[in-house]
Formats: structure tokens, C-alpha cells, sequence
């Protein structure tokens, strides 16, 4: 490949040591990948986390000498990325951002819940959210303001503010859970989201993460699908040894993104 990979996490875990990916970065590694972290807190605003994943960025072009970085991006990780690009005007170190479920519309879901509940409720949950992530190792956590970047009219005013940079290819895929049941760490969020949205990955449906260049649903070959867990390796294993047609371990779909962006000469 010939620029290095920066992996970008999701909301409410850090990557530091790359523990978030799981079994990701050392097979990127293996093949000969230069693999490099975002460093973002947790649950920080995506205007927070971009200054961070800005730092670390600079960090692999000087450490690899590259001109550019290839960014891989989960859930809100993949709007970090776009922000990084466009409105802190990165784009031109930039050659490439692939976002895994990230919500680039947004979650009718979460707009459902935020309408039901008070918002002071919910103000002082996270709050209380804060606290426990500020002791986790977050240096600025804003749960509140997280979450409210997952309003479907949050994202819309987000997508005007961050067009796509020319010079840079977007490309994204979505994910889904065969049953609530497949992966039990999150059944109850996936009941919620199928109830508003359909079929989802335990947290996102596709529609709320099909962005520039969607390269479709990815599946698994076996009857459980993939969850927002799985996609991130949360689990340290393969989702089924089963051989056939979909993904059966989540780091060879990893292993195929970056061999098709080596492949584009990025």
C-alpha cells in the first residue's frame, strides 16, 4: 500500500493500544500495512476528536514519511474523518476514507428516544456519563453533544457543513444482524432500532450509513449476520469457521479493503 492505514474508532470506547479493533491492526500489520490510531476519546464531540485524530495524523505521515494516509473509519469515527477533510481542510493529506456503519443521515431511532425523554433527564445522564469516561481516560467527554450529532437534522446540517473533497475517494458499507439474538452484547439496542428503522447491526440500519461510492451490505455466511460488535472485532474471534459466499472473520473483509486500496494505488 502506498499510504498507511489510520483506523478511527466509534463513540464510547478509545483505541488506545488498538485494543478497540481487536485482532484488526496485527493482521493489517502482518500483511505489511503500516497501521496507525486516531487516538480520539471516546465519547468527546467530533470537534474534539478531530484536533486529536489531526495530531496523530501529522504523527504517521512523519513517522512513515507518506504524503497521504488511508483512513478506515467506524461508526462516528467516519464523520471525524470528513470533518478532518473538510472543514479543518486536510483533505490534501488525505487519499482515501472508508467508513464502516458510520450514521452520515443520522438515526431516526435516536430521534425517537431524544423526543420521549426530557431533556434535562437526558442532559444529566450524560453527565453522569461524562464523569465515568473523564475516569476511563477521556480528557474532554461530551456525551451530550455525541449524541445530538446522531439527530437526523444534526446530520443533515453536518453533511452541508462537510461536503466531499475532490482528490479524496469516499467509499461506505453497511452492515446487518440476521436476529436481535446474533450477537447478545447488544440484542436490546437492535430490537429498538428494528421497531424505527428495519434491519440493522444492532445500532445503525443501512439507509442511515450509505454515503459516496456505497459498496453495499456486508454480510456474513452464516445465519447470525454481522453486528456493530462484530465489525470491530469486539469478540477476538470469527464470527463462524464456516467456509462459503460472506464473511465468516471480520479481519479478512479488513484484509480486502486494504488490498483494494492498494490495488487503486492509494
Amino acid at each position: 500500500m502506498k499510504y498507511p492505514v489510520l483506523l478511527l474508532h466509534g463513540m464510547g470506547f478509545r483505541d488506545t493500544g488498538g485494543k478497540y479493533w481487536g485482532r484488526i491492526p496485527q493482521t493489517l500489520k502482518n500483511a505489511g500495512y503500516a497501521v496507525f490510531f486516531g487516538g480520539g476519546d471516546g465519547c468527546a464531540s467530533i470537534e474534539t476528536n478531530a484536533d486529536t485524530i489531526a495530531k496523530n495524523l501529522e504523527h504517521a505521515l512523519n513517522e512513515t514519511g507518506a504524503a497521504k494516509v488511508n483512513i478506515i473509519a467506524h461508526s462516528k469515527g467516519g464523520l471525524e474523518a470528513r470533518y478532518l477533510a473538510s472543514t479543518m481542510g486536510l483533505h490534501t493529506k488525505i487519499a482515501s476514507i472508508t467508513t464502516i456503519s458510520t450514521p452520515h443521515h443520522g438515526s431516526r431511532t435516536v430521534d425517537a428516544l431524544l423526543s420521549c425523554l426530557p431533556d434535562h433527564f437526558i442532559r444529566f445522564c450524560c453527565t453522569v456519563a461524562d464523569a465515568w469516561f473523564r475516569a476511563l481516560g477521556d480528557k474532554q467527554p461530551d456525551c451530550y453533544r455525541a449524541i445530538c450529532t446522531f439527530k437526523t437534522k444534526d446530520a443533515a446540517c453536518f453533511n452541508e457543513n462537510n461536503p466531499d473533497k475532490p482528490g479524496i475517494l469516499y467509499q461506505s458499507y453497511a452492515f446487518v444482524m440476521k436476529h436481535c439474538w446474533s450477537d447478545l452484547s447488544i440484542w436490546l439496542p437492535s430490537l429498538v432500532v428494528y421497531y424505527f428503522e428495519g434491519k440493522n447491526d444492532g445500532l445503525l440500519a443501512p439507509a442511515a450509513v450509505r454515503w459516496r461510492n456505497f459498496r453495499g451490505i456486508v454480510r456474513g455466511n452464516a445465519g447470525r449476520g454481522i453486528s456493530h460488535a462484530d465489525e470491530v472485532d469486539l469478540h477476538r474471534k470469527p464470527m463462524t469457521r464456516r467456509q462459503g459466499n460472506g464473511v465468516s472473520d471480520i479481519t479478512d473483509f479488513y484484509l480486502a479493503v486494504a488490498r483494494d486500496l492498494e490495488e487503486k494505488g492509494l
